[in-house]
């Protein structure tokens, strides 16, 4: 099974460089050998990648300090990274929105539920922009 942040990245790539629909399940089927990312292995998804990169893909640095999360909250940390990057935010955005909706100062010390909340509203908002 692949990585959550590994598919987001993928996705991200393809946002990135403005691939249609036909385009990406094509470069899938070549590269991966697979028509839904959702398929790769943990190999096809590293190929995918490192074919995405050469086609120009640049992955975006990360500003701020990730959180180190236990296993039960890995996913969802997983899933706010994807959307941070995508949206181009900072981790210290997503520490604000855990003070601002739960007065808890930094997303480390969140619940899983908490996390699930600050996803699913930085998923609005990706919606809302068209990402």
């Amino acid at each position: 099974m692949v990585a959550t942040t590994t598919l987001a990245k993928i996705h991200i790539a393809k946002k990135q460089l403005a691939m249609d629909d036909d385009a990406y399940r094509a470069m899938l089927q070549s590269v991966g050998g697979v028509s839904s990312s959702k398929d790769l292995t943990a190999l096809g998804a590293a190929k995918v990648l490192r074919h995405l990169e050469k086609c120009g893909f640049k992955p975006l640095a990360h500003v701020g300090r990730r959180p180190t999360p236990t296993a039960d909250r890995k996913p969802l940390v997983g899933k706010i990274e994807a959307l941070l990057a995508e949206a181009k935010r900072p981790w210290a955005y997503a520490d604000s929105m855990a003070s601002r909706m739960f007065k808890v100062d930094k997303l480390d010390w969140c619940t899983p539920d908490q996390l699930w909340r600050i996803a699913a509203a930085l998923q609005k908002d990706a919606n809302r922009h068209g990402r």
